[in-house]
């Protein structure tokens, strides 16, 4: 359960159910100040100052459920949770403790579960109506989530969660007005909630409208100025709008808050890396590939730093992890064979390559080059395949391939023939293409033909 919703709970009981009781009353509302922190293991240890009548009341151990749900330990919570279910099938708040504890374990099944349970309890519970919504919402089942969303605002018109579900659902839907006019509803209704000006931020940034998208997010950010992701969408919107540089101060602020988070580093490490900041970006990326292995760009930014540095078999191996990622890439495969050639002898990556080539597809320049790098011969018949491609995204990357090739084995004049030819091509962008950019600088090709 969220710490606000916990909060106003425990400020709910202490004023209502236990005002006349000074030292409970003084506990919760103590805890109430400690969640408003996030101060979740000093708010728990209060729990233990509590008279043992008090403390086994199970409006009491609820509360403490819900805060060992926000301080990240489901299975205390789901133990207090369920030895008050066993007592009392019919608690919806219990069930709500094991919903939330599911969610947590990213346990959706349970979660659903639960969730279900306490509509056939409560049919207009709203809050299990938006969570189940959510979760439709997740999975892009659009029409369920608009079900869910569409209860919960028949229960409350005015529900916060609901009018905001619902609008994300019109705007996966592509129904901008529809969306507008409930987040605007629910901007109007809960001026101090930053949620609604979030969606409406990005509502309108789909849209294209970026001075009024960055306007909602500023004020957003106002009311929650730590919320990671209020702060990364701050940067997506001044990315739009071409401002890079003020973005990644938001992306950096973005990483400074929840450092194993990967989505703020993929928007530095492009930022950096378009920069020059190379350095930078491979800080980045490596973090990037260490919480998520499989998002596979990480490491092809990786493998293209260390090529600029001419650390070839760290770009090799960063490659070949790339590859393992998406086995359908042949550029990964291509590009660990230049660099595990450059790192040592020619016929390394031979056995590797043999293991690509059952995989490629026989009539495509990409098994042409991969069977070139493996059989170090037949050259002539690949040029000729190349220079006749019509595609000319296809013949520049190929170009480059057999530019590097040359490269490899020795034959300068006609690298740099193919360096140029690539260079001179107005192909559309391509990792190599930048490649090849990269040797052409660094021979000072381009120079030769202005």
């Amino acid at each position: 359960m969220p710490s606000v919703i916990l909060l106003f709970l425990i400020l709910g009981f202490s004023s209502i159910v236990f005002g006349q009781e000074n030292d409970l009353e003084t506990v919760l509302n103590e805890a109430a100040r400690l969640l408003a922190r996030r101060d979740y293991s000093s708010a728990l240890e209060l729990f233990d100052r509590l008279p043992p009548e008090e403390a086994e009341k199970s409006e009491i151990r609820l509360m403490r459920a819900s805060i060992l749900n926000s301080a990240g330990r489901p299975a205390e919570a789901k133990q207090i949770a369920n030895a008050i279910i066993a007592a009392d099938r019919s608690n919806t708040e219990a069930l709500m403790v094991l919903a939330d504890a599911a969610a947590l374990e990213n346990k959706d099944r349970d979660r659903r579960s639960s969730l279900e349970r306490i509509l056939g309890i409560n049919p207009n519970h709203a809050r299990a109506l938006n969570d189940l919504g959510n979760l439709a919402l997740g999975n892009r089942n659009l029409r369920v989530a608009a079900g869910y969303f569409d209860r919960a605002l028949t229960a409350e018109p005015d529900n916060g969660e609901a009018l905001v579900g619902r609008a994300v659902v019109h705007r996966y839907s592509k129904e901008p007005r529809a969306s507008e006019n409930l987040l605007n509803r629910a901007i109007s209704v809960y001026p101090d909630w930053a949620r609604p000006l979030q969606e409406r931020a990005r509502l309108y940034r789909s849209a294209g409208f970026y001075n009024d998208a960055l306007t909602d997010i500023n004020e957003a950010r106002q009311l929650e100025p730590d919320n990671y992701w209020i702060i990364v969408d701050q940067g997506l919107v001044l990315m739009d709008m071409n401002r890079k540089a003020e973005a990644l101060v938001h992306f950096t602020r973005a990483i400074e808050l929840g450092p194993n988070i990967f989505l703020a580093y993929v928007y530095s490490a492009g930022i950096k890396d378009e920069s020059g900041d190379y350095s930078g970006a491979e800080r980045d990326y490596t973090i990037l590939a260490r919480l998520r292995p499989d998002y596979y760009f990480a490491f092809e930014g990786l493998g293209v730093i260390k090529m600029r540095n001419k650390q070839w078999a760290e770009a090799r191996d960063a490659f070949l992890e790339a590859y393992k990622q998406a086995p359908r890439e042949y550029t990964y495969a291509l590009l660990a064979a230049v660099n595990w050639m450059r790192a040592g002898r020619q016929t390394d990556p031979k056995q590797f390559l043999a293991q690509v080539l059952r995989t490629a597809p026989r009539d495509t320049l990409d098994y042409s080059m991969l069977k070139l790098f493996h059989d170090l011969a037949g050259d002539s018949d690949v040029v000729v395949k190349v220079e006749n491609e019509t595609n000319i995204f296809t013949k520049a990357r190929m170009v480059f391939y057999l530019a590097s090739f040359y490269d490899i084995r020795g034959s300068r004049t006609l690298a740099d023939r193919y360096y140029l030819m690539g260079h001179d091509m107005n192909a559309p962008p391509s990792i190599e293409k930048r490649l090849n950019e990269m040797m052409v600088a660094e021979r000072g090709l381009g120079l030769r033909n202005d």
